[in-house]
């Protein structure tokens, strides 16, 4: 494995887009040196990307994945960006529950309406034919 990518190497590899990775060196995120127009990405960059990738699956916004890849510090054992991590993954759990809950209450909302609307349309059913049956007796 080479520690050098071309655009579409690391798209390919890292099952994304070339124009997201462009976008990405665009936010300043990825930095890769150029070579006339071909841009060659670091393994640096790479790890990068695999960072915004696994931070936009647990929900973490750009700035969020940004702030937090600035924050690496290995000579100081990243405990700064590591506890802000967890103050992140802390908030996003906690929007998370909100909107179960938010969800589950909806559902219940449905539910009801569901209900009424079904009772409605049972009495309606029953009054119609309660009308229909009574023409019917009626005769001509």
């Amino acid at each position: 494995m080479s520690n050098i990518y071309s655009i579409s190497e690391l798209a390919r590899e890292m099952k994304v887009t070339t124009r997201a990775i462009r976008f990405y060196e665009e936010q300043g995120l990825l930095l890769p040196e150029r070579l006339g127009q071909k841009r060659l990405y670091s393994l640096r960059d790479r790890v990068t990307l695999e960072l915004i990738m696994r931070g936009k699956r647990i929900g973490l916004s750009l700035a969020e994945c940004k702030e937090l890849i600035s924050m690496y510090d290995p000579a100081g054992g990243n405990s700064m960006q590591l506890s802000r991590l967890l103050e992140t993954i802390s908030s996003r759990r906690q929007q998370l529950d909100q909107q179960v809950m938010d969800i589950q209450k909806m559902q219940a909302e449905l539910d009801l309406a569901e209900q009424r609307c079904r009772l409605a349309l049972e009495r309606a059913s029953g009054v119609s034919k309660e009308t229909n049956n009574d023409n019917r007796r009626a005769g001509p």
